[in-house]
């Protein structure tokens, strides 16, 4: 059964549109005629069926900034119907037999299944995982946390169902832990390597069975090898942040500076951190382009430097101060740390 998560893409309402945000907007020569939502789709995906550029759909139901955060959800079972003019089109979004809510698009607009769970923006198992783990700490920010003693069996490396022995684990934090271990510095690359913060590696979640002195957990989950030394973090309550993708409407310059999981080449459903966060003015839902930065060698040797080329597109839905995380909904070649992220 899904998640009941808050999606993100029509307004059931009679909605004005901006003739100026809505220009250069581009309808997909190929978008159904009409679409019926079924379980396990995203708005995302159901956008990308009528738009080129898929994260644009609020600037077409004319959006204000507070409703872009919070619209009102649709479900499986509902139709989108996309209505051809001579100007544009009308999208309308058949509800039920009371009455049918209609949207109209500008004429400057150019043409290039049911359950009770509302359908997710994006796909959210890719980043539900993410949402309460602390993930970026102070230096030595785990040093005062509870840790892995061993295991009564005097197993080496830890893994789910094993029982462990942990040291300092309070009565009062609940019985439902994380854990994690001290991770790498992250650096800023365009201010001489200014340290952002610290990662903390994420490595499962255990649960409390006994509290003493030194305490018995048992692990519940684990997504890497657990060891010794390891330490624990009060496990918060899932909470998934409702906002619909959106440009910044500010310019933003920033660089991807780590990826989740180690890989060397990124693509379409990768985890990363940008060297940007809330002090730069991101929030949760801004949608920014991936640029990567060439070189070439002219014909006397020299290295010159080529225009950026776009090769995706990144969601970003956890804050930081300095940094941020996002998830990539889109590429065309392989992305890589610090090729350049920008407002579309």
């Amino acid at each position: 059964m899904q998640k009941p998560i808050i999606a993100m893409i029509l307004f059931l309402g009679l909605l004005s549109v901006s003739p100026v945000n809505a220009e250069n907007i581009i309808l997909r020569g190929d978008s159904p005629d009409q679409y019926v939502v079924v379980p396990g789709d995203t708005l995302w995906g159901i956008a990308s069926r009528f738009l080129k550029d898929p994260w644009r759909w609020p600037e077409i139901w004319g959006f204000n900034r507070e409703q872009v955060k919070n619209p009102h959800k649709i479900y499986p079972g509902d139709i989108v119907i996309l209505e051809r003019t001579p100007y544009g089109g009308r999208l309308r979004l058949v509800e039920d037999d009371v009455g049918i809510k209609t949207v109209k698009l500008t004429p400057k607009i150019r043409t290039e299944q049911s359950s009770t769970a509302a359908i997710s923006s994006i796909p959210a198992s890719a980043i539900e995982p993410f949402l309460s783990q602390p993930l970026v700490i102070e230096k030595d920010g785990l040093a005062d946390a509870p840790y892995i003693l061993g295991s009564s069996e005097g197993r080496v490396v830890l893994s789910t169902d094993n029982a462990v022995y942990v040291s300092r684990l309070p009565k009062d934090k609940g019985t439902t832990w994380q854990i994690f271990r001290p991770g790498k510095a992250l650096k800023d690359p365009d201010k001489e390597g200014l340290i952002l913060g610290y990662e903390a590696t994420y490595l499962g979640d255990a649960r409390a069975n006994i509290f003493a002195d030194v305490s018995t957990v048992t692990i519940t989950r684990a997504t890497e090898e657990i060891l010794k030394g390891d330490r624990l973090v009060p496990a918060p309550a899932t909470l998934f942040n409702n906002y619909a993708p959106h440009a910044p409407d500010f310019s933003i310059n920033g660089r991807i500076i780590s990826v989740y999981g180690g890989v060397t080449e990124i693509g379409k459903g990768d985890i990363v951190t940008l060297n940007k966060g809330e002090l730069d003015g991101l929030e949760m839902g801004h949608v920014l382009a991936i640029y990567r930065r060439s070189q070439e060698k002219s014909l006397k040797g020299e290295m010159v430097q080529l225009p950026d080329e776009r090769t995706g597109l990144i969601f970003i839905f956890r804050i930081f101060d300095k940094i941020s995380y996002a998830l990539v909904v889109q590429s065309t070649h392989s992305i890589k740390i610090l090729d350049a992220v920008k407002t579309p």
